[in-house]
């Protein structure tokens, strides 16, 4: 019971500090906040699948990417779209290809999933790369944001900056709750269960396709959820969004959160984008310019990681709390 009143005071805590970043920080930083969240929700999109259903997904951009490309061909030129219209078409059509999708990869396992659900997002990135669709390489510039009209009220104006924010930090949150309750429910102990032991829940009578494949397009909705707001406030969308290197960033993102937790992809997708915010500042040094390089100053950071947080960054949070709680017994 005080290890939940804790959780829930420290998540209260997190998110006052986030409500306030506007008031104290510039327009680049609040930006960067905002980026940060976003990427949180992608990164607890994919961890839904990685480390509560067990499915290593290597394509997981295709559901992100899709959401951004439907923003950009639903905006009419010279014109905003309604918020309101596309946000929601944006994340039925990521759920729509996620059940494609998954209607043919959760009938594989191991090695043979994370190799299908790479070709289907590789697939989808040279459709939009190598064909005139939605501008091809170049991709499709988004001039004008959207407008969270209805009727002839604006709550808020999203070429503000600070209301985008506030948008993407609300929407954070309903995602954080949304899958929060989920996997407390009797579904999420069911994707628990499959990820243990898969033939154990089918003899039990589940059936662990139907809900692999619910977990699957859930995970693909809230990915399409990250890719609007993506979209939305870098006002751009290329391939580059539905390929391996962001889906691999993202998983990376999970691994050194933290997998099985909520609260280790969030951490993770900020520690990640904290250092590589840093790597890219870093000077020059007897003619080396080490920011051009970050990339590789970022790879020795995953190895030295890799070794020595077996459990992610969370995990190390844990074992301190734990040899606390010894030493104070």
């Amino acid at each position: 019971m005080g290890f939940l009143k804790n959780r829930t005071a420290l998540c209260l805590i997190v998110l006052a500090a986030l409500v306030l970043v506007p008031f104290f920080a510039e327009k680049f930083y609040v930006q960067f906040f905002a980026k940060i969240l976003i990427m949180a929700i992608f990164a607890m999109s994919l961890d839904l699948l990685l480390g509560y259903a067990g499915l290593v997904s290597f394509g997981h951009a295709a559901f992100y990417g899709s959401a951004g490309y439907v923003l950009a061909m639903m905006t009419p030129q010279y014109q905003a779209a309604n918020l309101w219209v596309t946000l929601p078409a944006a994340v039925a059509a990521s759920a729509v290809v996620a059940l494609v999708i998954g209607i043919f990869v959760v009938r594989t396992r191991g090695i043979y999933f994370i190799m299908v659900t790479l070709a289907f997002a590789q697939m989808l990135f040279f459709l939009f790369h190598d064909t005139k669709i939605a501008g091809g390489n170049d991709g499709i510039f988004i001039d004008l944001r959207p407008v969270a009209q209805i009727g002839g009220w604006q709550p808020f104006d999203l070429d503000n900056f600070v209301h985008v924010y506030f948008l993407v930090l609300a929407l954070f949150a309903a995602v954080y709750l949304l899958l929060r309750t989920m996997l407390a429910s009797p579904f999420g102990r069911v994707i628990a269960g499959i990820r243990v032991n898969e033939q154990r829940m089918q003899s039990l009578g589940y059936p662990t396709f139907r809900y692999k494949l619910i977990c699957f397009v859930i995970a693909g909705a809230v990915a399409g959820i990250a890719g609007y707001l993506g979209a939305l406030q870098f006002g751009v969308v290329n391939p580059q969004m539905m390929g391996w290197h962001l889906s691999a960033s993202v998983m990376m993102m999970v691994i050194l959160g933290g997998m099985g937790t909520l609260a280790g992809p969030i951490l993770g997708a900020a520690v990640w984008m904290l250092l590589e915010l840093a790597f890219q500042s870093l000077p020059t040094v007897a003619g080396l310019d080490l920011g051009k390089h970050w990339q590789l100053w970022m790879g020795v950071f995953i190895v030295i990681a890799a070794l020595s947080l077996p459990k992610g960054l969370i995990g190390v949070g844990a074992a301190l709390l734990k040899r606390k709680g010894g030493a104070r017994g």
